[in-house]
């Protein structure tokens, strides 16, 4: 059984986001050895939302919803802990997200993942792309 949560970046308790960036750290970082810098200063700004999902008092998944310079939302740093994947979590977090959203949303993929997003009208637009030596592709979901 999980437990979906939201805040805003200043909402976050010190032991949310601590939860948080762990699992992308554990994820990100050392499972899929890409190093980068994932505490880019987006986290806690006002209008940046969280949604995470816990199971046993863990978080198990999460993702973020920053704001597009131009307008629209972008969606990243969906990430699922390895002993909770193959049960849904990505796509009950995507879905909570995008409930009653309106306007366009904007996502970089791994490309194995683009069904997941294209289950929730995202597009792939563009060439494929190594980002931290991954492949990825940009998928855009029209307002």
């Amino acid at each position: 059984m999980t437990t979906l949560h939201r805040a805003t970046g200043p909402e976050l308790t010190a032991a949310e986001l601590y939860a948080i960036l762990r699992l992308r750290s554990d994820v990100f970082v050392v499972e899929q050895d890409c190093v980068y810098a994932d505490i880019d200063g987006l986290d806690l700004r006002p209008e940046t939302r969280h949604l995470w999902l816990t199971s046993g008092g863990e978080v198990v998944a999460c993702l973020r919803v920053l704001a597009e310079p131009g307008g629209g939302s972008r969606i990243g740093r969906v990430v699922t802990a390895k002993p909770a994947r193959g049960q849904g979590l990505a796509a009950q977090l995507m879905a909570a997200a995008l409930e009653g959203a309106a306007g366009e949303f904007v996502l970089d993929a791994q490309t194995y993942a683009q069904q997941l997003y294209a289950r929730f009208g995202f597009v792939a637009e563009g060439e494929e792309f190594l980002e931290d030596g991954i492949p990825h592709v940009t998928m855009r979901r029209k307002g």
